[in-house]
């Protein structure tokens, strides 16, 4: 995924590239020149970006550059055999430009391209054994091996769209556990909540209770402490009284012993 706005932009016609690259208009060559001289430029300062991309995909960038600017070299040679010759060696880009392409739109390029070579060869040899009115077996063998080169190339795209459909069936199968492990997960989650808050409420009530309780117990407690230092002061008074008037009582009958 782009990080930078010179790497989006990089990205913008780097796809834009290779879509005029499998169109393949003769009125658009000239365009896709310019495109593949300022990608390299892009390419270039991207490399020397401080947030240029990871390794792995500046090389897949490189790749698809030095694809389409060998595609356009390839073009401009003379013969068809040349151009399929040159085309053979063309690497294309492992990965999408993309994230929507079901397949790296190089390849796409690169399997379109060849078998139009192959087409063109085909052609050219037929015209060739028009004019001379005769057909050679070493011709006969050539026009074998490029019809069965333009079967293997139909095969090989056939192949490897059948094989990101799979993909992206796999893909589509994986989401849709992932999406269920997470409902599941989910409910499971709330079910778990909502226990924990009936458990809180429950103690909550109990505390309230046992609360009010010793609320009341400190009540009975606090006026039974009164209770008891109301009949100890009755108690002190009525001693202190007895131990007077036994005083007096005391006083009085010693002088009269005398």
């Amino acid at each position: 995924m782009a990080s930078s706005r010179l790497e989006i932009n990089f990205v913008r016609l780097l796809s834009r590239c290779e879509s005029m690259a499998l169109e393949k208009r003769t009125d658009a060559e000239w365009r896709l020149e310019k495109y593949v001289d300022a990608l390299q430029d892009m390419l270039a300062a991207l490399k020397k970006s401080s947030s240029k991309p990871v390794p792995e995909v500046l090389t897949d960038y490189s790749r698809k550059v030095d694809f389409l600017k060998g595609l356009l070299d390839a073009e401009k040679l003379s013969s068809p055999t040349e151009k399929a010759v040159a085309n053979q060696f063309l690497a294309p880009g492992r990965s999408p430009t993309l994230a929507g392409e079901r397949m790296p739109a190089s390849k796409a390029v690169h399997v379109q391209t060849k078998a139009r070579l192959t087409g063109e060869m085909k052609r050219d040899l037929m015209a060739e054994d028009s004019a001379k009115k005769a057909i050679s077996e070493t011709d006969v063998r050539q026009r074998r091996g490029l019809l069965l080169d333009e079967r293997q190339s139909a095969a090989e795209l056939d192949a490897v769209l059948q094989h990101h459909h799979n993909l992206q069936e796999k893909l589509a199968e994986e989401m849709l556990s992932l999406a269920r492990n997470l409902k599941n997960n989910t409910v499971a989650a709330q079910s778990i909540i909502r226990q924990d808050n009936q458990t809180l409420t429950q103690s909550m009530r109990q505390a309230d209770v046992n609360f009010e309780k010793l609320k009341t117990e400190s009540e009975r407690l606090e006026q039974h402490a009164k209770k008891s230092v109301n009949w100890f002061l009755w108690l002190m008074l009525v001693l202190v009284c007895f131990s007077f008037i036994s005083m007096i009582l005391f006083i009085r009958l010693f002088p009269r012993l005398r």
